[in-house]
C-alpha cells in the first residue's frame, strides 16, 4: 500500500526537541499542552545549566526529580581540571605489552580525563558503589565553593585531609550527598560508552529508586533494559531485624536500546539431558512437546486419527497448534509422536539441533547461576592464601563474567570499565574469561587510594589503601590462571600499567600567566614542573591527542635524542633539549597522525623557523603540538 505523501511541512519544533532529546535526555521533561494532551517538551532552565559554566537560578514547575545541589552537581561534571595521568612502572606489571589499565585517583577527575580518548569507545561498564547504607563512605565533592574554586581545587584534600566522608543516616543530607557523589560520575560515564553500550550498576533498596530515576534521566527512560534482582547469599540472618537480606540490584541501562541485545545463555547440561532418541531419529535427540495451545482458532479444531486407530481431540477451550494440512506434513516427517506404544495423545517432536542455541537472560539471578558473596571471600581466600582476606565485601567473578558474557560483541575484545573497582574483581574475571575463549577483553579499572582503617585487617596485613589490595590480587590472580591453565594462557595478558591521577604536569604559570609578574616568568622559562619526566609528558599527550593510553610504546633513537614512537606511528613525540632539524626531518618522514615536544626543546631560532617547512615537505597532515 503506497503512503500518502505529506502536505506539510516539517516540524521543526518536534525534530529540535528530538535532537536535544538524544544530546541532553535530562533536558526534555512532560507538559500539558493547550489542548490537554500530553507533550514533550524542553526544560530551558535545565538546558541552560548543561551550556553554562555557572549555577544557573530558576525553576519552574514541572514533573522532574530533583535534590539540593543537583546543579552544582552538573557544574561538577561540566567543570575542567587542571589533572593528568602519570605512569607508574614499578607497581605495574608487564607495563610494555600489556593492554589492560589500573588508575587511582578519584573516579570524577579520571573520568574528566577519559574523555577525549575514550569517547564512545567503552562497551560495557560495571560498576559497584557505595549502597548508602549509613556506614558506607562517599566521595565529598565540595560543591559549597564558586565555580572557579571548584576548577582550581576539583580533587584536591578539604581543610582536615580528607576526601572521603562517612554518610550517617544522622546526616541531614543522607540521600543528597549520595546523589550528588553518584549523578556526575554516571553523566560522564555515559559518554564513554559506544552507541551499542551498557552499563550494570550493582546497588541495594537503599538507593535503588534513586539510581533508577538519576539512570532514567542520564540515559533516557526509554533505555532502561531492567531491574535484576541478584541471589547474593546462601540462607537467612536470623538476627535480621525485620526480613533477612539476601538480594542485591543491578541496574541495566543502555547508551542506545536500538543498538544492543544481550546475548543469550549457555543452555545448562541439564536442560540438553532431557533430549532422548529413543526412536534413533537421524535429526538426533528430541523432547516430545505439547501439541495444543490456549488461543483458540476453528480452523486448528480437528480430530486427529494415529497409526493405531485411536481418535483425539484438542483438550477443552484449546486447538491444535498446527493446521490439518501442516499436521498431516509433520506426521509425514516422523516429527509427531503417539508415545512409546503409539497409544498416546499426539506431541510434536522438538530437536535438540533445532532449538535456540541459548536462554534468554532473566531478570533474576540465582547464586547457582552467579555466584554468591561467601564464594566471594572464597576465592580472595585462594588467590591469597598465606594472608588473610585483606577486604570484606568482594564481588564474586562469576558475577561479572555473566554480566560481561551477556553484553559484550561476538569478538571478544571489547573494553570494560570499572570505576568502583574495588578488590579487582573485574580485573580477575575478564583474564578468566580470555582463558577459557582466548578472547582479548580489557579492562580499565578506577580506584580511589581510600585508606584501609587502622585496625582491619588488610591494615594488619600490610595493606595502606584499597589500591594496593586490588593490585597485588590482579597480579596473583593473573599468575593463578596461567599456573592452572599452562597450555591455553601463553598469550593471555595478565598485566595491567598503573597510571596515577595528579596534578597538571604543567606549572601553574602556564594556566594563568596574567596572575605573574614579567619577571616572575622568567623563572618558569620551561612550562614543565621539575618533578615530571618524559614518560610523564607522555602519557599526557596520549591523553589530549586521541591516543589509547594502553597503547604500545617504542622508544627509538635519532641523531642521539629520544623519540617516542606510539601507536605505530599514530603519535611520535621528543622531548629531549636541543633537537635539530635531522631530528625534525626523521619523524616528519614517519608521516605520524600527532607529533609533539616541548616548547623550549628546539637547539636554536633557525629550527624554529624550519619546523613548520619540514613537516609541511614530508607530512603536511600531521597534526603539531608543543608543551
Amino acid at each position: 500500500m503506497m503512503e500518502h505523501l505529506n502536505m506539510q511541512s516539517m516540524d521543526k519544533v518536534a525534530a529540535n526537541v528530538a535532537k536535544i532529546r538524544e544530546l541532553f535526555p535530562n533536558c526534555v521533561t512532560e507538559r500539558i499542552n493547550a489542548e490537554g494532551k500530553l507533550e514533550h517538551a524542553i526544560d530551558f532552565d535545565m538546558l541552560k545549566q548543561e551550556l553554562s559554566d555557572h549555577v544557573v537560578d530558576g525553576l519552574q514547575e514541572r514533573y522532574q526529580f530533583t535534590w539540593p545541589d543537583k546543579r552544582k552537581a552538573i557544574l561538577a561534571t561540566n567543570a575542567p581540571i587542571n589533572k593528568t595521568l602519570r605512569p607508574c612502572r614499578e607497581e605495574s606489571v608487564d607495563f610494555d605489552n600489556t593492554e589492560n589499565l589500573y588508575i587511582e585517583g578519584d573516579n570524577l577527575e579520571v573520568l574528566k580525563l577519559l574523555q577525549e580518548t575514550y569517547l564512545g569507545k567503552v562497551k560495557m561498564i560495571y560498576i559497584d558503589p557505595p549502597y548508602n547504607t549509613g556506614n558506607d563512605f562517599v566521595y565529598e565533592d565540595d560543591f559549597k565553593q564558586s565555580a572557579d574554586e571548584y576548577i582550581d581545587n576539583s580533587g584536591q584534600l578539604d581543610e582536615e585531609g580528607n576526601r572521603l566522608v562517612a554518610n550517617t543516616e544522622s546526616n541531614g543530607r543522607f540521600h543528597t550527598d549520595w546523589l550528588n557523589m553518584i549523578y556526575p560520575r554516571l553523566k560522564l560515564a555515559k559518554d564513554l560508552l559506544r552507541e551499542d553500550g551498557v552499563i550494570f550498576i550493582s546497588i541495594d533498596d537503599n538507593e535503588v529508586e534513586n539510581l533508577r530515576k538519576i539512570g532514567d534521566e542520564i540515559f533516557g527512560e526509554s533505555n532502561f533494559v531492567n531491574q535484576i534482582i541478584w541471589h547474593k547469599k546462601y540462607g537467612a540472618a536470623n538476627d535480621a531485624k525485620y526480613l533477612s537480606d539476601v538480594h542485591d540490584y543491578i541496574l541495566l541501562f543502555c547508551k542506545n536500546k536500538e543498538k544492543w541485545h544481550p546475548n543469550l545463555f549457555e543452555r545448562p547440561a541439564e536442560l540438553n539431558a532431557k533430549y532422548k532418541n529413543p526412536d534413533n531419529d537421524p535429526r538426533g535427540p528430541w523432547i516430545a512437546t505439547n501439541l495444543s495451545v490456549k488461543t483458540y482458532s476453528s480452523t486448528n479444531d480437528y480430530v486427529i486419527k494415529s497409526p493405531a486407530g485411536l481418535e483425539f481431540t484438542p483438550p477443552p477451550s484449546r486447538c491444535w497448534s498446527v493446521s490439518k494440512e501442516r499436521y498431516e506434513e509433520m506426521l509425514a516427517d516422523n516429527r509427531i509422536t503417539f508415545g512409546s506404544d503409539g497409544l498416546s495423545r499426539p506431541y510434536k517432536k522438538t530437536f535438540l539441533s533445532e532449538v535456540q542455541q541459548g536462554i534468554v537472560p532473566t531478570t533474576v539471578w540465582s547464586y547457582d547461576d552467579a555466584g554468591h558473596n561467601i564464594g566471594a571471600k572464597s576465592e580472595l581466600r585462594d588467590i591469597f592464601k598465606e594472608i588473610r582476606v585483606p577486604f570484606d565485601t568482594p564481588k564474586p567473578t562469576k558475577l561479572i563474567k555473566r554480566i560481561i558474557k551477556m553484553a559484550e560483541t561476538e569478538s571478544c575484545d571489547d573494553i570494560i570499565l570499572d570505576f568502583f573497582s574495588g578488590s579487582g574483581t573485574t580485573a580477575d574475571a575478564v583474564m578468566q574469561l580470555n582463558s577459557e575463549d582466548r578472547g582479548k577483553r580489557k579492562y580499565i579499572l578506577i580506584q580511589l587510594e581510600e585508606e584501609t582503617l587502622e585496625k582491619s585487617i588488610a591494615r594488619m596485613e600490610g595493606y595502606k589503601n584499597i589500591c594496593e589490595i586490588g593490585k597485588e590480587r590482579i597480579r596473583r590472580a593473573g599468575q593463578k590462571i596461567k599456573e592452572e591453565n599452562p597450555l591455553t594462557t601463553q598469550n593471555l595478558d595478565i598485566g595491567f600499567r598503573v597510571l596515577k591521577c595528579d596534578s597538571s604536569n604543567m606549572e601553574d604559570v602556564y594556566f594563568t600567566p596574567k596572575d605573574y609578574m614579567d619577571k616572575q616568568q622568567s623563572l618558569f622559562v620551561d612550562n614543565i614542573k621539575k618533578d615530571r619526566n618524559d614518560e610523564d609528558l607522555l602519557f599526557d599527550a596520549m591523553l589530549k591527542l586521541d591516543t589509547p593510553l594502553s597503547s604500545k610504546i617504542e622508544r627509538i633513537t635519532i641523531a642521539g635524542k629520544t623519540v617516542y614512537n606510539v601507536a605505530q606511528g599514530h603519535l611520535m613525540a621528543c622531548f629531549d633539549k636541543n633537537v635539530t632539524d635531522e631530528v625534525i626531518t626523521a619523524i616528519a618522514k614517519e608521516m605520524p597522525s600527532y607529533f609533539v615536544m616541548r616548547d623550549s626543546s628546539q637547539a636554536d631560532d633557525s629550527v624554529a623557523i624550519n619546523f613548520e617547512q619540514i613537516f609541511n615537505t614530508y607530512s603536511p597532515q600531521t597534526v603539531r603540538r608543543v608543551l
